[in-house]
């Protein structure tokens, strides 16, 4: 009977350890339950009122669709108060010859008839262009400038350049008719003693921003990329041609030496061409002469010749210089894409002609300014080309002669 009382005791002790633990368990798993509903209803608490207190803000209708801004430079100062000087630092040209380029322009610039807001007039719209090509200032600085929106100042500034491109360019930029070019010829004999001379051509590198695929091939001798333009001074052709080419093969690209047969011709014992000037980077050719090459062996006759072409020549290298002075544009890297460059060089090249035409001519100062320019973009020197044709050769020695027999004439009458 002991012994079954003490199984019992023990059986009960046990029973009530596990009771112990169970009830433990619970005490532990409700206090887990409680403290997990006390953080989701703190949680609740922060966010509900970020919810209910703030309410959202009512719609709004805009007072206005358009910010109104003071043209007060334009209007007030500009066309009301410049004087011609002004008017010729600020857009490179008179205020007469500026009304002129307008009429020019007004079929490609002119507003639309119908818009939605009151239309950029056309002389603002010219101002603007000529205010960019002159200052080759940035499209924000020309917008605030004008106070309107830089993407109007890029608008009205291809719209130009195209237009020009399109239409007055081939009036201002043209080849000369026979009689035309005998009376280029005329003035030339005049004023530096050689007869048949219709032009004078050379070529300048323009800087521009080149595409990344192809980069070297418009990296020049000089190791910054460029356009070439070349031109014919009293009648300009322009073309495109990366700045690693040599001048010769950009003469040989353009629409000058496919249309060279067409060039007007006098009759001066025999058949002769009208003939053009080049430096010694051209091939010597029928209709574009070149002096000799510097050799100890030259003869006077040909260093004396050397010397009357030499004067002729640096006419065109005055011309780039004029060019270039007028539109600081062409002195600077561009951010327009290289595929718009060549149009954009040939509107300064249209306006160039414009304006010796209205005999408004650059101020000096400008050109002291482009000189300093030139020195961040110094020009490549083209090797000489020794290429010479039989018949460019017998013109060139011709002309030799006359000249000896004129500069001996002259020293006699002197005498």
């Amino acid at each position: 009977m002991a012994a079954v009382g003490m199984e019992r005791d023990e059986l009960l002790s046990m029973l009530l350890v596990f009771l112990d633990k169970v009830l433990q368990a619970q005490a532990r798993l409700y206090t887990f339950w409680h403290n997990l509903m006390r953080e989701r209803q703190q949680e609740d608490n922060l966010i509900l009122p970020a919810i209910t207190l703030v309410p959202l803000p009512p719609p709004q209708t805009r007072s206005h669709w358009m910010k109104v801004r003071s043209k007060d430079w334009w209007e007030m100062v500009v066309l009301l108060e410049f004087s011609n000087d002004e008017w010729k630092q600020n857009f490179r040209m008179t205020r007469l010859s500026f009304m002129k380029l307008c009429a020019l322009m007004e079929s490609h610039m002119a507003p639309e008839d119908v818009t939605v807001r009151a239309p950029v007039p056309l002389i603002m719209r010219v101002a603007v262009v000529l205010y960019k090509l002159g200052s080759c200032a940035e499209y924000r600085v020309v917008a605030n400038q004008f106070v309107i929106i830089r993407s109007s100042v890029k608008k009205f500034f291809y719209m130009f350049c195209k237009g020009m491109v399109q239409g007055p360019i081939k009036q201002l930029i043209r080849t000369p008719t026979e009689a035309a070019a005998e009376e280029i010829a005329r003035r030339f004999k005049q004023s530096h003693h050689i007869p048949q001379i219709m032009g004078l051509i050379n070529g300048t590198h323009i800087s521009i921003l080149p595409p990344s695929d192809g980069y070297k091939d418009f990296v020049n001798h000089k190791g910054w990329p460029s356009y070439i333009i070349q031109a014919v001074v009293d009648d300009q052709f322009c073309c495109k041609m990366p700045g690693s080419a040599h001048d010769a093969i950009a003469l040989r690209h353009s629409d000058l030496f496919q249309r060279a047969h067409l060039l007007p011709k006098i009759i001066v014992g025999k058949d002769t061409n009208l003939l053009i000037v080049g430096d010694p980077a051209y091939s010597l050719l029928d209709w574009l002469i070149k002096g000799y090459s510097n050799s100890p062996r030259l003869t006077p006759e040909q260093e004396s010749f050397n010397t009357y072409l030499n004067s002729v020549r640096v006419g065109v290298e005055m011309t780039f210089g004029l060019l270039k002075s007028r539109w600081k544009v062409l002195l600077k890297r561009s951010h327009f894409l290289f595929t718009f460059m060549p149009t954009m060089i040939a509107t300064c090249c249209a306006l160039h002609n414009f304006f010796q035409k209205e005999r408004d001519h650059a101020s000096s100062s400008w050109l002291v300014e482009a000189r300093d320019r030139t020195v961040h973009f110094p020009q490549p020197n083209q090797p000489v080309n020794p290429q010479c044709s039989s018949s460019g050769s017998s013109i060139r020695e011709a002309l030799t002669t006359y000249m000896s027999t004129q500069e001996g004439s002259h020293s006699q009458k002197e005498q």
